[in-house]
């Protein structure tokens, strides 16, 4: 009797675990909700979000589509002499440039030939004031009018930001920062507006900025006008990211250019010590070192010092700019 109620008390709660891990186990281990969950995830996607995951792809793929277009067009224009004229904010047209080329050359061999009277000497003189001194002109006044462009870009963003979000047009921003900025970013945005004006896409206009002004932060003025213009989307936002970007590679210049000051000071003194002792061993006795310009040896060396030391200025020139 007794093996008969154990047999049956036995079965009976093997019966009732059973019953338990069936019924009861999978709702308290979770693994019911674990079998819901990935029936949920395997079911077809609404259709909404099927259409916005569709517009999301394709506005991704125009944005693509459009960095690749600048970039071409980036790389295809390579800076011929009346562009670098135009970047450099003159007015002059590439005839009068040779001309005054021509006159400095003629002007630089003149007086070589009268103090040396030896003519290799005056043609490398008149080469390097014939084709050095007004692309090396070209060169300073473009660095000047990028570095007025930059301390005025970031403002001129926050006006174009403000006026959006005021209800204009970006057209009419953009009237109204070429109606109050200084230069040369008037003039830039004025080009903006006469290049629109003739039928060119706003886009594109704002894009050719960036050949005028050969700049990253003018780039980016113009990749985001430019996708927005094809892609849509909240160009104040847009912008109002590209400002802050703006301002801190302009803090980011900043904080470079004092880290390397020291740098580019002894690199200045180290340079200017050989024409200074020159100077100084030429006004105690003149007739020591007069040799230099007088012999033909002379002259050599010091057509040799020359170019050694430009090479030295170059490389630590190079070796204190950084790009970033």
């Amino acid at each position: 009797m007794n093996m008969q109620n154990l047999a049956f008390g036995f079965l009976a709660a093997t019966a009732v675990g059973g019953l338990a891990w069936v019924f009861i186990y999978p709702m308290l281990s979770g693994e019911r909700q674990a079998l819901a969950r990935r029936e949920q995830v395997a079911k077809p996607e609404p259709a909404q979000r099927r259409a916005d995951n569709k517009a999301q792809k394709t506005r991704r793929e125009q944005v693509e589509g459009s960095l690749k277009e600048i970039e071409a067009r980036a790389k295809e224009n390579k800076a011929t002499l009346s562009t670098r004229i135009t970047q450099a904010g003159l007015s002059w047209s590439t005839q009068k440039f040779w001309t005054i080329s021509g006159i400095l050359g003629m002007i630089g061999f003149a007086a070589a030939f009268v103090i040396s009277g030896s003519l290799p000497g005056a043609i490398g003189l008149a080469f390097a004031f014939g084709f050095g001194v007004p692309r090396w002109l070209l060169s300073f006044l473009k660095k000047k009018r990028e570095k007025k462009f930059l301390a005025a870009l970031p403002d001129a963003v926050d006006v174009i930001v403000r006026g959006i979000k005021a209800g204009l047009p970006l057209f009419e921003s953009i009237k109204v920062v070429a109606a109050d900025a200084p230069e040369p970013l008037r003039s830039e945005f004025n080009a903006i507006i006469e290049t629109q004006a003739i039928g060119m896409p706003l886009g594109d206009a704002c894009a050719r900025l960036y050949e005028r002004m050969p700049l990253p932060e003018a780039n980016f003025f113009g990749i985001v006008i430019a996708i927005q213009q094809k892609s849509g989307g909240n160009l104040s936002e847009a912008l109002g990211n590209l400002s802050k970007v703006l301002r801190d590679r302009k803090k980011m210049a900043e904080k470079i250019q004092a880290m390397s000051m020291e740098a580019k000071a002894s690199a200045g003194i180290i340079g200017a010590l050989p024409p200074i002792v020159m100077i100084l061993v030429y006004i105690t006795t003149p007739d020591y070192i007069s040799l230099l310009w007088t012999h033909p040896t002379g002259q050599l060396m010091l057509v040799g010092c020359v170019m050694w030391m430009s090479i030295g200025v170059m490389v630590m020139k190079k070796m204190i700019n950084f790009d970033f």
